[in-house]
């Protein structure tokens, strides 16, 4: 049986919500209509959290983009990002390597940083695409780090981690399941 969490680069799950091209800041891929809230009553598409088929496979298109540009002279591992707000836009990033590793930055969080310095706070989704020079098949999930930076920013029920290989062929996740009975900022509340 097909696993309905996996998607073949080919057109994917059609889901229930209404998107139309739009502008505004970041890189331009869609505009979500209505309100993150708006979502909660709306069936979710088993394997594909806030967003189509069709969305994946463009936010693969702009992580396979962002990982291009990626600086991983150390590691020969190169990964990209995309991440889509919920006003539509899209951030990318990519994995930023240093010679004392420490400072390296994940293409996740990258894309998160530069939208958040630009206000966004709301968001939808991430599509991730990793692999070494000579991989194809390989998948690149995020690192306990940046599951956590997404968990600041992210409710993790809702938000939808598209997971790709450099051939297309991809499998989805909710936060909630990379990340099950995580910490935020709920722990640090006063009773």
């Amino acid at each position: 049986a097909a696993d309905p969490y996996r998607g073949t680069g080919s057109g994917g799950q059609s889901g229930s919500f209404v998107y139309e091209t739009g502008g505004g800041s970041g890189e331009e891929i869609l505009t979500v209509l209505g309100a993150h809230e708006g979502f909660a009553g709306m069936k979710r598409e088993k394997g594909f959290g806030m967003v189509d088929g069709e969305t994946a496979e463009k936010l693969i298109k702009k992580a396979m983009e962002a990982r291009e540009k990626a600086y991983a002279p150390y590691s020969r591992f190169y990964v990209g990002a995309a991440l889509l707000t919920e006003a539509g836009q899209v951030y990318t990033g990519c994995n930023i390597e240093n010679a004392a590793y420490g400072p390296s930055n994940c293409a996740e969080r990258t894309a998160f940083f530069k939208a958040v310095s630009e206000g966004e706070r709301s968001f939808l989704a991430i599509a991730i695409v990793g692999a070494g020079e000579e991989s194809s098949g390989q998948y690149a999930a995020p690192c306990g780090v940046c599951r956590q930076v997404m968990a600041e920013f992210c409710r993790p029920e809702d938000f939808t981690v598209i997971i790709a290989n450099t051939a297309g062929e991809y499998y989805v996740r909710t936060l909630g399941e990379l990340l099950p009975d995580g910490f935020g900022a709920a722990n640090l509340q006063k009773t």
